[in-house]
């Protein structure tokens, strides 16, 4: 009976390590994103930081580690058999819930998933056991820990409140203090900011967190209590002067510093605060079967009480290291984890562009209740104090230096610094109170508080960077809900089904894993391909700019002959496969070019002053790109929707005329590409007459359908879906042609200059 339990554990802990790989991937930007939205250091340097943060928080989790026993439910009242079940079906739930949520991108929280995923496996126990006893429903207080259940949910969500609040004020005071061009304030209270920010990090994570830590002897623990107003008190002297010295002597920059130990406490009080989400349930299963095999009177694990987990269990040092050391590992070499979602630095950075959300009623309204009580708020305060906050809060020299190209800076070092030591403090406060804050909700939300203070939701963007908020926020009470349902059901299941269920289970889980790792690497390349389709967006100069243009004009053209090759094949084929396929390469397209449309505002301002022609060149190109990809589209959603609705196909004549037409837009096409890559205009007369040529045979193709039609050999599906291909198919060389004339015209304008 015994080895069932062990083997148990042992999935358990199988289980753990994919949650870990799995947890560390999807919350890897939570302290990653600001280090690298400021650009504080090389990538290389952050991930080293970050990783030894992991390690040593990791030794602070122990604390932590009963909320996995005790926090959501009453042990004593569960068997081992019934406990077994709900950790089980909390492990299998949580790996396979993270793992598609990372996958698909959609935002989650690791606390928050197992917070739910034990309170729903209980739940489901429970009732399973009441009714096995005969007794009401309202004896469900009996085995789950109400109180403290609704503690952490509380906690959950006071942080989201208590973390944007923060964020907001002590950006605002930061910012009120240091300004945007921080560098002449720097040098005068850089050190002070620095101490301040150094202190309030060694007191929550040492003085606060020690008490969680399995290094820190009870002696020590004591010592540090009662000395902690002097660790405070020289801790700020110290470091405030250390700070100053080394600006003094080797000109350090010192919010690089502070961002760099934002980033490794913020690293730690992830690891202290969330290991439990993944290992906590597995060493709670471990120290279960430990109980029942060292109880020489216990037999049968239908009736051994689960008193044990009820006391408080020191978790072994090794075991802590080895869970942090897998976080590292995982860190470093999970693409998931390296490819850290751009969804928080969207919403926060400083300067505008491509937003991701749209708006919404809701958004728009909090914007206009915002600008009316604005207006409010400016006939209180006096003139004088809002010129001298206006100036403080003037972001010329942020946006003459946030840098240029593919990756400019998100936001400065300063408001980096505050996200990282807010963020940080918030986590390490609760750790110390043993409530499992979901690291998620508040390094998000303080994000989010200091980007409005710091007035990046300006007019321009703020009911977009509002909708975004507000999406993520619902994905986290989407979260919760399919946590608690999906481990509900898994506990019910495993409990109807016993070992068999418990095997098949866990092949499922494995088997989803592994789909949505192959789901996952297809999305990575086409991704990959949607970020190298175009070249990376240059630091772009008046000669540079036509480079760009070309090489755009160049992989589009190529993409949009395949895919149209792809179409008209399909549907002579009714190929339904090929037609799929052509469609994702056109969306990819789309992407591509609804995205140089949306950043044409910060491509054009990093050209020079006097570069209005390659401006307006540039604005032309984006314009006949993204008609010649609508066009495509246009052809290629007919087309499918024809051979998906399962219409009768294409008639021989009109299959015959498409091949034709075909032939004549890839001959047109290729002359362009030899034209744009040779610059050798004298040939453009031939490309205008086979221009003319493929007019009138389009003309001619479709009197020729009209005839069908007054004949009744074409029906009606067929004869709208071949119109359609040929409307759109002389749109998309006219538009062709247009690009090219725009090209002669304005390399010839450059030379006579």
């Amino acid at each position: 009976m015994e080895n069932i339990f062990i083997i148990i554990v042992g999935i358990l802990f199988l289980l753990a390590i994919s949650d870990l790989v799995v947890g560390v991937s999807n919350d890897a930007v939570n302290f990653l994103n600001s280090a690298i939205g400021a650009k504080a250091a090389p990538f290389w340097i952050i991930m080293i930081v970050a990783s030894l943060g992991i390690v040593f928080g990791a030794t602070f989790s122990d604390g932590m580690m009963e909320v996995a026993r005790k926090g959501i439910f009453h042990p004593e009242h569960f068997y081992l058999s019934e406990i077994m079940i709900i950790f089980l079906a909390v492990m299998i739930t949580d790996v396979i819930l993270l793992d598609m949520f990372n996958t698909f991108g959609l935002p989650t929280s690791t606390t928050v998933s197992i917070v739910f995923e034990l309170l729903g496996a209980a739940v489901a126990i429970s009732i399973i056991k009441i009714n096995k006893l005969g007794l009401d429903l309202s004896e469900i207080g009996t085995y789950i820990n109400s109180a403290k259940a609704l503690a952490i949910t509380s906690g959950i969500l006071l942080s989201v409140v208590v973390a944007f609040v923060f964020g907001a004020v002590i950006q605002f005071i930061t910012r009120l203090v240091f300004s945007f061009d921080y560098q002449k304030t720097i040098k005068y209270f850089g050190a002070i900011w620095g101490g301040v920010a150094v202190t309030a990090i060694t007191y929550f994570l040492i003085i606060k967190g020690a008490k969680g830590s399995s290094l820190i002897s009870g002696e020590t623990l004591i010592w540090i209590k009662a000395n902690s107003f002097y660790i405070i008190l020289l801790s700020f002297i110290g470091w405030t002067v250390i700070l100053q010295a080394l600006f003094w002597i080797f000109r350090l920059d010192i919010l690089k510093l502070t961002v760099l130990l934002g980033t490794f406490a913020l690293a730690m009080a992830f690891a202290g605060n969330d290991l439990v989400n993944f290992i906590g349930v597995p060493l709670a299963g471990l120290k279960s079967v430990q109980a029942f095999i060292a109880d020489p009177n216990a037999t049968d694990p239908d009736s051994f009480a689960m008193v044990a987990l009820t006391g408080k269990v020191k978790t072994e040092t090794i075991l802590l290291l080895i869970a942090g050391f897998i976080m590292v590992i995982t860190l470093w070499l999970s693409r998931k984890a390296r490819s850290v979602t751009a969804t928080t630095l969207d919403l926060s950075r400083q300067g505008e562009g491509n937003e991701r959300f749209g708006s919404s009623f809701f958004s728009r309204s909090i914007v206009r209740s915002a600008i009316n009580f604005n207006h409010i708020i400016r006939y209180i305060i006096p003139k004088k104090v809002q010129v001298k906050i206006n100036r403080r809060f003037d972001q010329k020299y942020y946006k003459s230096h946030s840098g240029e190209g593919a990756s400019p800076v998100s936001f400065d070092m300063l408001r980096a610094s505050v996200n990282l030591v807010v963020a940080s403090i918030i986590i390490s406060f609760a750790t110390s109170l043993k409530l499992p804050l979901s690291t998620t909700y508040v390094t998000f939300m303080v994000a989010m508080g200091s980007s409005l203070s710091d007035g990046a939701w300006g007019r321009e963007s703020a009911v977009y960077r509002i909708t975004g908020v507000f999406t993520v926020i619902g994905g986290w009470f989407f979260t919760a809900f399919s946590a608690f349902t999906v481990a509900f059901l898994v506990a019910y299941i495993i409990h109807l089904g016993g070992t068999i269920a418990i095997f098949l289970l866990v092949i499922i889980a494995a088997t989803l894993i592994y789909r949505t790792h192959i789901l996952f690497n297809k999305k990575e390349a086409e991704k990959q391909k949607l970020d190298t389709t175009f070249a990376e967006e240059m630091k772009l100069e008046d000669g540079k700019i036509i480079n760009k243009c070309q090489n755009n004009v160049h992989i589009i053209l190529d993409s949009v002959l395949t895919s149209y090759d792809d179409i008209l094949n399909g549907i002579f084929t009714e190929n339904r496969k090929l037609l799929k396929h052509a469609i994702k390469e056109i969306n990819v397209l789309n992407k591509n070019t609804k995205r140089l449309k949306d950043n044409i505002y910060n491509t054009i301002t990093k050209l020079q002053e006097d570069s209005v022609e390659s401006g307006h060149y540039y604005v032309q190109v984006l314009d006949y790109l993204r008609e010649i990809v609508h066009c495509i589209s246009f052809i290629s959603r007919p087309v499918y929707e024809h051979v998906e609705n399962n219409h009768k196909g294409l008639l021989k004549a009109q299959i015959k005329e498409l091949k034709d037409l075909k032939e004549k837009v890839t001959n047109i096409i290729l002359q362009i590409q030899e034209i744009n890559k040779t610059h050798d205009f004298s040939k453009i007369d031939t490309v205008i007459n086979n221009e003319v040529e493929f007019i009138e045979t389009v003309n001619f193709y479709r009197k020729k359908q009209i005839k069908r039609i007054k004949k009744e050999v074409a029906g009606t599906k067929n004869s709208l879906l071949y119109l359609s291909i040929l409307t759109e198919t002389k749109n998309l060389i006219l538009h062709s042609i247009n690009l090219l004339k725009s090209y002669r015209d304005f390399v010839l304008n450059d030379d006579k200059k």
